[in-house]
This record gives structure tokens, sequence and C-alpha cells, in this order.
């Protein structure tokens, strides 16, 4: 069964490939002759600071084109927020024009006080041209005279190489200024201007231009500061654990084997100790073995996500592309969760594992859905574009209801059926012995306090150029700097939760299965304070519906990192604990 998952899972992930990268506008080749209508999009507006907060661009009161068409939207460009609409402008490949007027229209007084209010706050547009981003301000306001001014007039700079558009930027004539201080009617007369300019960069490396930030010489340098920051921290974290636990655990293991030569009777002590209680099973068993499964599929989900990142399918502004790949590979890989939970649960001898596979269902998803439903509730309250579609609600509930939940029970079912025994090196007492009383510093908080402070410290460098990409306008494209980040991270959590369980074993406390999971997953619970940092400290978001998008998107994250991580450092606890068991000799 589970080698057929594996199947299923090699050719989803071409099928994605060829789906995301299929993403593109209505001209697929991307030719044009002399004269040809190249297509022009307009997106969005919204406040510069608030990534989150968008509105479709002919809420403000533009000229409409005389053929309004909405572009059909893949998945992923709708949980975007893209609503893509023809744009007013006609930029006719090869054809220039000078001061073309777009229409000559009457601002009422409610008109101009939606253009002031949206110049106050910072707008800005969005379009696509061909499939290439560009921007642009709506207005500005002046300090000295505190005034308000609207642009209406446009200039387009296209970049073309014989049939290809290569590159377009816009700007906005500053001699074209309409004042809409006051509150009464306004004339404007809106216009653009086409200039069209051969270069020689290829049609391949068009979106190069894009990435470029990213790869700039002073950015290099502060990643690969990161990495060797990180790398750093692993090399004298390992160093120092693997010193420290093995010239411990050979002493353990001396003294053990001579106090069996010597005197068997002799009262043993440390992790030697509770051997017959180490492999007690954790309360909630379920809950645990559901925990477990999330887990993997989440760190399934994130190797599958950095595979299509490395090979090329998330190029700058391949809209929504991320977001389908999130979306189906997160339904596709279902089925490794039921397995998981369903198998762990089971060498746990659970019986009810119809209530387990249930549980490792909602685990993530309930807390995600109850989080979308309040911040779609406020996006439909602000008539914003990340309000989502009622048809694609229903194309989500498809996908959950035919996809992943028909996998998540097949899986459970192959685990159930794996019969696997839970492989435990010593026999387990009938009843528990007592723990004794432990310092402050060996509680559940400071340890876990501990287990997260040094894998946060390896990657919160990278954090910032992440944040600044998720929610703000920067471009991140060095993905394979991402991954040893995230190599780092996983190793970083596997060793100090390994370290953390045998000082908890060698205090006589046995209760290290929730503990080795919750120290594992404690740097989501870091990740998040510094969602704190990064929104009051380094960023400009305001508002209601930015904060909540922020911080309710960031704690779905956070959270599925505390799954991923905490399974992390369990399952290399479990590991450590087996192996030094199975050292010596259990009665």
């Amino acid at each position: 069964m589970m080698e057929n998952i594996h199947q299923w899972l090699v050719v989803a992930l071409f099928v994605i490939c060829s789906v995301i990268t299929t993403v593109k506008s209505d001209f697929s080749n991307h030719k044009y002759k002399s004269g040809d209508a190249v297509p022009l999009y307009a997106n969005k507006v919204g406040p510069f600071q608030n990534p989150s907060e968008t509105y479709r661009y002919f809420d403000l009161p533009f000229c409409l084109p005389d053929d309004l068409k909405e572009k059909k939207e893949a998945l992923g460009e709708v949980l975007n927020g893209d609503r893509l609409v023809s744009a007013p402008y006609k930029l006719d490949f090869l054809v220039d024009k000078d001061s073309e007027s777009i229409c000559s229209k009457k601002l009422s007084k409610q008109d101009v006080g939606k253009f002031r209010k949206a110049i106050s706050k910072d707008y800005y547009f969005q379009m696509y041209f061909d499939d290439l981003p560009l921007w642009g301000f709506i207005g500005k306001y002046d300090t000295k005279e505190q005034k308000y001014y609207l642009f209406k007039h446009l200039q387009f700079e296209v970049l073309y190489n014989k049939n290809h558009v290569i590159e377009v930027n816009v700007q906005t004539d500053p001699t074209a200024l309409v004042d809409i201080t006051q509150d009464m009617e306004v004339n404007v007369d809106f216009m653009y201007t086409v200039r069209w300019k051969e270069t020689n960069i290829p049609f391949k490396k068009r979106m190069d231009k894009y990435s470029q930030n990213s790869s700039l010489p002073h950015h290099l340098e502060i990643h690969w500061f990161s990495i060797i920051n990180s790398c750093v921290t692993v090399l004298l974290l390992t160093g120092f654990l693997a010193t420290i636990l093995m010239r411990v655990l050979k002493n353990d293991f001396v003294k053990y084997a001579h106090d069996e030569e010597t005197v068997e009777d002799q009262e043993e002590t440390g992790w030697k100790y509770i051997h017959g209680d180490v492999f007690r099973y954790p309360q909630h068993k379920s809950l645990f073995a559901a925990a477990l499964g999330s887990g993997t599929q989440l760190f399934a989900l994130t190797i599958f996500i950095f595979i299509l990142a490395l090979v090329g399918v998330f190029y700058p502004y391949n809209r929504g592309a991320l977001f389908t790949a999130l979306v189906v590979i997160y339904a596709l890989t279902s089925g490794i969760a039921g397995y998981t939970a369903s198998s762990f649960y089971c060498q746990l001898e659970g019986t009810n594992w119809v209530r387990n596979l249930i549980l490792t269902g909602g685990l993530f998803c309930g807390p995600l859905f109850i989080t979308f439903c309040f911040l779609n509730t406020v996006a439909i309250s602000y008539s914003a574009t990340a309000a989502l579609p009622f048809g694609t609600i229903v194309i989500i509930g498809l996908i959950w209801g035919l996809v992943t939940s028909p996998l998540l029970v097949l899986g459970g079912i192959a685990g159930k059926n794996s019969k696997a025994e839970f492989q435990a090196p010593c026999r387990t007492t009938k009843y528990p012995r007592e723990i004794p009383p432990l310092p402050w510093y060996r509680g559940t908080l400071p340890q876990m306090a501990m287990a997260g402070f040094l894998p946060f410290s390896a990657i919160y460098i990278e954090l910032y150029y992440i944040f600044a990409s998720v929610w703000g306008h920067r471009i991140y494209t060095i993905y394979s700097i991402l991954f040893i980040v995230f190599i780092i991270l996983v190793i970083v959590t596997a060793f100090i939760t390994i370290a953390l369980t045998y000082f908890q074993l060698a205090a006589e406390d046995h209760e290290w299965w929730w503990r080795s999971f919750l120290c594992g997953g404690s740097t989501g619970l870091f990740i998040y304070g510094y969602c704190l940092y990064y929104y009051y400290g380094r960023s400009d978001m305001t508002g209601f519906m930015q904060t909540s998008f922020f911080f309710g998107y960031m704690a779905c994250i956070c959270y599925a990192f505390f799954l991923m991580l905490g399974t992390i450092g369990f399952r290399a606890a479990l590991f450590f604990v087996r192996h030094i068991y199975r050292s010596i000799k259990c009665e």
C-alpha cells in the first residue's frame, strides 16, 4: 500500500510541475508581430505597507476600458489575491504612442475622496504586461504644500528582442498632476505614452531582472554570513554534544558493566535505573500519534516544496504557483499522515484507530480552517481581494473531500494492517516508578525554552528576508541557501532534543515522550515571538485587516513548524533512547 502511495506522489510531483508552469498569459508562446495587441491586465491596488490589504483595480474610479473582461485565473492566483481584468491602456507591439488619451472624466466629490484617501495611505497599483509585473503609485502627497496630487499620465517603456517582450517599466509624468485636496468636482484627462526600445537580452533571461535584488553582492554576503553563523552553531553544538555524551555514556556503560560483574544486587542509578519505565507508552497516545502523523506529512510537504523550488518552478512572479503547490501537495501527502499516525498508534496498542484517523485529519486542518473562516470574513467586510470567492471555497472543499480524506483513510488502513510492533529493548514493568523531585529548570517550559533557542539562533538572520518576501515586496529566489538553512535547522533540533532527553533520563525522569516532542517543536514558538518583533520593529503594517492576516496566518505557519520539528525531535530522541538501552543488559 505504501509503495503505491509513494508512486502516486512521484507522479503527482510531475503533474504539479506541469500544472504550475502553465500559469501563463493568454498568449502562451509570447511571440508577437508588429501591431499585435499585447495583453495588459490591471490586477489590484492597495496600501504599499499592507501587502494583504489589496482591492480590485477598478474599486478606484479609473477610466474603464471599452470591453471590460476578467481573466480566468488558476486556484493559486485566486488564493494569492490576484483579480486580473483588462486594462484601459492599449499597448500594441512596436507601436509608439505619445500622450494618448484614455478618457476625459469628471470626478465627483465622492470619487475625489476615494483617490485622496488612497493617496494618504500610499496606494500602489499592479499590472501584468505579457506576464511581466509592473507597479506604480496613483498619486503623491506634497508635505510642503500639504496637497494631494493624482497622477494622470503614465509613461510605459517596453524593451523588446525580435518578436518577444523582454522588459516593461512604468513611470508617472511629474508635470501631469491633478490637485484633489479640496472636496470638489474635478475634470481629469487620463493619458499614457508608450515607447518601444530594442535590447539584446534574450527572452529566457527576461525574469532575471526580478531576481537580481536577492543576488546582489551585499545581500549574498549577508546570506552567506547567515549560513556560516548557522554552520558554526551546528559544529559547536554537535561537537560539544558528541564529546559530552560519548564520554558520559562511555563512563555509564563501563560503570554499569562493572556493577553487573561485581555486585549484582547493587541498586541501580541514573538512566539505567528507569529501564523498566522508559518505554512505557505516553498519555494521550492517540493525540501523540496524530501529532506525529501530521508532523511527518508537513515534513514531506516541505521537502516537495524545496524540490520544486530548486528545479526552478517558483520563478519570480509565477502567479500563484506556490499556493497551488501547497494545496495540491498537502492533499496528496495526506496518505503519509494517515499511515504514520495509524501505524504508530497501533504500535502503542491503541484500539480506536478510526478516532485516531479523524484526529489526525483535523489536528492541523482544524485550526487552519477556523483561522481561514475568521480572516476571510474580515476580508469580505473590507471588500478586499484576499476574500476567496464561493466557487474557490467549493473547489478547496472538493479537494479535501475527494482527495485528502480518501488518501488519509487509505494511508490509515495501510498503517493499521502493517502490524508493526514497537521495538523496545527493555521490558516495561507493571507499575511506573515515582519520579524524584526535580529543580525548576528541569521542568517542561524551561526545557522548551532551552531547546528552541539554539535552532532559532541558527535561522533568525534568514528569517528577515523570508518575512520581507512573504509580508513585503522583496523577492526571494536563493532557494539553495534556504534549503541549507532548513537542513541545519533539522540537525540542530535533533541534536538538542537528544541532549535534553539524555539529561532528563539521567535525572530518572522517564516521561520523555511528550517532552521530546514539545522541546523539538518549541522553535515554532520562537518564530512566533519573532513575528511580534518584525511587526512592531521592522515593518510599517497597520490596520485591523493586515494585523489579523499577519498574526493569524503566521500562527498557522508556526503551528506547522511546531508539529514538524516536534516530530523530528521525537524521532531523534527515540532513536537515541533505543540505542543506549540496547547497549546494556536489561532484566
